[in-house]
């Protein structure tokens, strides 16, 4: 199976999506019939629906949508990882089989060492008896806190979003490079080759720019626990579906065609468990 390991869907209003810049091509609603053409013209067979919004309301229509559109393999949703209720939420949406994993936008956090919290990290501890994956949301400065969490959790599987959203436009590689590498040493960790190109030099970025970036998270993570993610529509900032696409396909070429399926979708199915 060839999945697309991120990407969201919206009903757009600037209430409930305040983080959606202005006058974009995300200023609207974006909704699996206008993902499906794209997938299929690359070859993929489905997609993880990411949550964009930190709603449980939005977890459900997530899910509600996955009912009614099959390309939705499963749903990364958003739960209050700190409340007293935590369990009771997760109870309710794991009955849903698609339901495969939480998220929580910790990049937006000033605290860096967010993630350390008691109260969050009790929260994440019960995810893995509702055997849900957590979705890693940093930025570079947060990921030290991140590698304290993975070890700490060393029985909870975790991915990494966006390789941690390194500066690809000011070319800078460390301290992301180390921190990455320590990261990739708790094998409770996958990595999502997403995100990139929102982070160089929007609609003027090249190809070159994101194979330092590349090499490093190919030999810290290696091709069993490398997965695509489109991050679209969020993408279409600084490029298209097909480009994106492109921009992960083309730095495969080198590799055996089994080592490709595994990172266009065999690891991704195998760790959401997608049926």
């Amino acid at each position: 199976m060839k999945i697309d390991a991120h990407q969201h869907f919206w009903n757009y209003s600037e209430k409930e999506y305040p983080w959606i810049p202005k006058n974009t091509p995300l200023e609207r609603t974006w909704l699996p019939t206008d993902l499906a053409p794209l997938l299929q013209a690359a070859g993929l067979d489905g997609c993880i629906a990411v949550q964009a919004r930190e709603s449980v309301e939005e977890s459900r229509w997530l899910l509600d949508l996955s009912n009614h559109n099959p390309i939705i393999k499963g749903v990364v949703g958003w739960v209050d990882l700190q409340s007293d209720k935590v369990e009771e939420t997760l109870g309710e949406l794991s009955v849903h089989p698609r339901f495969a994993g939480v998220r929580h936008v910790v990049q937006s956090e000033p605290d860096d060492r967010f993630m350390l919290r008691p109260a969050f990290l009790r929260g994440l501890g019960k995810l893995k008896q509702f055997k849900l994956k957590y979705d890693l949301l940093v930025v570079p400065k947060q990921l030290p806190a991140a590698i304290e969490v993975a070890q700490k959790l060393s029985d909870q599987p975790f991915v990494l979003d966006h390789i941690a959203k390194p500066f690809i436009k000011d070319g800078k590689i460390s301290p992301w490079k180390e921190q990455i590498q320590e990261l990739a040493k708790s094998k409770n960790v996958l990595c999502k080759v997403s995100g990139m190109v929102t982070e160089a030099k929007r609609g003027a970025w090249q190809k070159e720019d994101f194979r330092p970036y590349l090499d490093i998270v190919f030999e810290a993570f290696g091709e069993d626990r490398l997965m695509f993610g489109s991050d679209w529509p969020v993408c279409l900032l600084s490029g298209t579906y097909p480009q994106v696409h492109g921009l992960v396909g083309d730095y495969l070429e080198k590799l055996p065609a089994a080592a490709r399926a595994k990172i266009f979708g065999e690891n991704c199915a195998k760790f959401y468990g997608v049926k």
